[in-house]
């Protein structure tokens, strides 16, 4: 099958993206998501069969139309979770990177097989950058967050390291569920041993996605959490930092 016919599930397009990854870039928001994370603020992205299906060519026509903007930038995939669809942003990352565009993957890492690494090879072969949404590194913290534990969520990120993709990692504070300062410590700790590490941001708790819970009729786990303060961010930022180095 030619590769520029393959299909994926679209969730959404971003034509002038600035917060997900360096410079200005395209962003493709795929439809599908496995985990629930309590905090999430797409949670129209987690069904599979949802969105609008898009072959390669049509992402990379729409990409090259303003190709001049994403010179120092390039196109992104976000999601929900990309890996749900790892044969379809091979696929696109391939045909970015033939026309010269830096291409990065946002994702949680938690579907990371390590009976199937050949697919996750090819992958990460052109992606310049991985942003990793590291959700929490105590593992029962993990799947009571998120509801799964976070064992392929650290493999996947040990790959990476093995494999040398350059990491950019996120993590999200999210006051009584990551907070803790022996969980900041533990993260820190854990990111010293990786090789990979160009960037670290740490991003307060917000409740805007909770009016798309009431349009969709799910009940927001998270009531009675305050949104984090940027403050508390940068203190955390700190903590992981610090312990970074030792």
């Amino acid at each position: 099958m030619n590769t520029c016919n393959k299909t994926g599930r679209i969730h959404s397009l971003e034509t002038f993206g600035t917060v997900d990854g360096p410079g200005i870039r395209f962003v493709v928001f795929l439809q599908g998501c496995p985990m629930r994370c309590k905090y999430c603020h797409n949670p129209d992205t987690w069904a599979i069969n949802d969105g609008t299906e898009m072959t390669v060519t049509e992402i990379i026509d729409k990409l090259k139309k303003n190709l001049a903007f994403y010179k120092n930038g390039g196109i992104t995939v976000s999601g929900g979770e990309p890996l749900m669809q790892i044969e379809f942003v091979t696929a696109l990352f391939s045909a970015a990177k033939k026309i010269g565009v830096h291409t990065a993957l946002d994702t949680s890492g938690v579907l990371f097989d390590t009976s199937n690494k050949n697919a996750y090879e090819a992958l990460l072969s052109v992606t310049d950058l991985v942003l990793l949404d590291i959700k929490q590194m105590d593992s029962e913290k993990h799947k009571e967050l998120c509801g799964f534990d976070n064992k392929n969520v650290l493999n996947f990120t040990k790959f990476l390291s093995e494999i040398k993709v350059d990491v950019q990692i996120r993590y999200v504070l999210v006051p009584g569920h990551t907070d803790s300062e022996d969980d900041l410590k533990k993260l820190g700790i854990f990111l010293s041993e990786l090789q990979n590490v160009k960037a670290l941001e740490v991003l307060p708790y917000h409740t805007m996605g909770v009016k798309k819970y009431e349009e969709l009729g799910i009940p927001y786990p998270l009531q009675d959490v305050l949104p984090a303060t940027k403050e508390s961010a940068l203190e955390a930022r700190q903590i992981i930092l610090e312990n970074m180095k030792k």
